[in-house]
C-alpha cells in the first residue's frame, strides 16, 4: 500500500515557476513507476512526466518542466518554469508497480488528491 500527498501547487503569473512535490509512505518505494499527471476542468486527465526506467515527458512538458526522485526520501518531483495560462490544472502525482504505457493511467495503482496550480495571463 503506498500513500501519495502532493503539495506546492498556488498561483502564479505566466512565465512563472513552481516546484511540485510528492512525498509517499510504504514500502518498496523504489519499485514503484512515479509519474506526474494533471487535469483541466472539462478535460481529461493526461500524463505530464514520468520518472520510471527513464524519464518521459509529455510534448508540451518537454524543455519546461523537469521530474526527478529521491529514492531514499520516498519523494517525487516537478519543477515547472515558464508556465502558461494553459498550464492551469490539478496536478496529481500517481504509482504504478507494473506500468505498461505511462500514458494509460489506469497503469497507476494510487493517486495522490491533487495539487491546484494556477496560471494566469
Amino acid at each position: 500500500q503506498v500513500q501519495l500527498v502532493e503539495s506546492g501547487g498556488g498561483s502564479v503569473q505566466a512565465g512563472g515557476s513552481l516546484r511540485l512535490t510528492c512525498a509517499a509512505t510504504g514500502s518498496d518505494y523504489s519499485a514503484y513507476c512515479m509519474a506526474w499527471y494533471r487535469q483541466a476542468p472539462g478535460k481529461e486527465r493526461e500524463v505530464v512526466a514520468s520518472a520510471c526506467n527513464n524519464p518521459y515527458y509529455e510534448l508540451f512538458a518537454e524543455g519546461r518542466f523537469t521530474i526527478s526522485r529521491d529514492n531514499a526520501k520516498k519523494m517525487l518531483f516537478l519543477q515547472m518554469n515558464s508556465l502558461k495560462p494553459e498550464d492551469t490544472a490539478t496536478y496529481y502525482c500517481a504509482a504504478g508497480r507494473t506500468v505498461g504505457n505511462v500514458r494509460r493511467s489506469s497503469d497507476f495503482d494510487y493517486w495522490g488528491q491533487g495539487t491546484q496550480v494556477t496560471v494566469s495571463s
